[in-house]
């Protein structure tokens, strides 16, 4: 108000008409989650030329977007930060681009309880999202399905790959959360990027839950459309102190066949098929 010298009754006004305008005209182009198999397989080729995961389909992870929820809704969005918030669920392609998100859901839940409900899910477990079939990894002729790469928030299938729990970890295990939380970090980058080209998301917004989610979903689109038409994101530093932040599995169960998944990736990332250069040296460092 005071930077743009507009009163803030007149800004509430039509923020919204242009946010709403925003995702109509451009969410069609600059938001759509692929559909085909040949996108998702250009998807995954990306992710294996910059991020060294063959046959992976996007990174997914959730983030809080906090505001100042009124009086009248109670603690319905109090969260575990002790704060109010909503949960922004995206995945997120090799590019720091967001492919799907869900936005809404109150904070008291966790990003696999966000994910168990949301279309995304759904999709996946109902075959609906048309993703390649499974096919051979490089070099091999063990053939594994395209997955999607996340936290131990998430379950463990056979299409959503997740760490190995960090209690007693072999050498090869190691490797594989080394490998796995090296895509993953593509979409925390991603919220990252966008939480600082567009800093009304650092801090608590003093809104309405619905004008929250508008102008989450504005800022993504807006995101996607620079990343796009201006500037394309990508880095290839190597994150080390990703390891340290691998948290403990949760309680979600796993089916043999997600585990089976898994494990061939795990032997995949330590065969010489699969290994890269650096992977020795960046789990030598983290344990000194």
């Amino acid at each position: 108000m005071y930077s743009m010298r507009v009163h803030e009754s007149t800004i509430s006004k039509f923020l919204p008409i242009v946010c709403k305008s925003i995702i109509e005209k451009l969410r069609p182009i600059y938001l759509k989650t692929p559909n085909t198999k040949e996108q998702w397989k250009a998807t995954a080729d990306k992710f294996n030329e910059l991020w060294n995961f063959p046959n992976c389909l996007g990174a997914l992870d959730g983030r809080h977007i906090t505001f100042r929820a009124p009086i009248s809704d109670g603690s319905f969005y109090y969260n575990y930060k002790g704060s109010n918030s909503i949960v922004l669920l995206a995945l997120v392609n090799a590019n720091y681009m967001f492919t799907y998100v869900n936005i809404g859901v109150n904070g008291r839940i966790s990003d696999g309880g966000v994910f168990s409900r949301s279309n995304l899910c759904n999709g996946m477990k109902s075959n609906l999202l048309n993703f390649p079939e499974t096919v051979e990894l490089p070099g091999t002729t063990e053939k594994v399905p395209y997955v999607i790469v996340g936290d131990d928030a998430f379950p463990l299938l056979t299409n959503l790959m997740k760490p190995y729990p960090e209690r007693d970890l072999t050498h090869d295990c190691r490797i594989f959360n080394y490998r796995l939380s090296r895509a993953r970090r593509i979409v925390e980058n991603a919220f990252g990027i966008l939480a600082n080209r567009f800093r009304v998301l650092l801090n608590p917004i003093n809104l309405n839950v619905e004008k929250v989610e508008l102008i989450t979903l504005t800022c993504i689109i807006i995101h996607n459309f620079l990343a796009t038409e201006n500037v394309r994101y990508t880095d290839i530093n190597e994150p080390l102190e990703q390891l340290a932040r691998l948290s403990r599995q949760g309680g979600n169960r796993s089916s043999p066949a997600a585990r089976n998944v898994r494990d061939t990736y795990k032997q995949y990332f330590n065969s010489p098929q699969g290994i890269v250069d650096w992977q020795e040296n960046s789990i030598r460092m983290f344990n000194h």
